[in-house]
């Protein structure tokens, strides 16, 4: 499955490098701190977050992430939607919780 399919399937709005929605997703990693990413995500996953600065599109990028979405109708700042496009990563958003999107995305990738 890649970053297009969760997006249309979730609903999800995307923000930045709209461009590159064909990485393959092959995970999901969920965590607020940006360490705990960069110890245990896995390169494909798509890393699920309520942080919205610079710094996630840093790790994303670093870890080779398929993508971030943003949770609970939060807006990344415009310098993260820069550097998202500059890294081409993607960024979505949702207006859902954590909880609901990472539950979500579990059974389109278990199933």
């Amino acid at each position: 499955m890649n970053v297009q399919a969760v997006v249309d399937s979730l609903s999800l709005e995307v923000q930045g490098a709209k461009g590159n929605l064909e990485r393959e997703v092959t995970g999901c990693y969920i965590s607020d701190l940006l360490s705990d990413v960069m110890a245990h995500a896995q390169a494909g996953d798509l890393w699920i977050t309520l942080q919205t600065h610079p710094n996630i599109v840093a790790v994303a990028s670093l870890k080779n992430l398929a993508g971030i979405i943003i949770t609970n109708k939060r807006i990344p700042e415009e310098e993260t939607l820069r550097k998202a496009e500059d890294e081409r990563i993607p960024i979505a958003v949702s207006p859902s919780s954590t909880f609901e999107v990472g539950g979500m995305l579990f059974k389109m990738l278990r199933c």
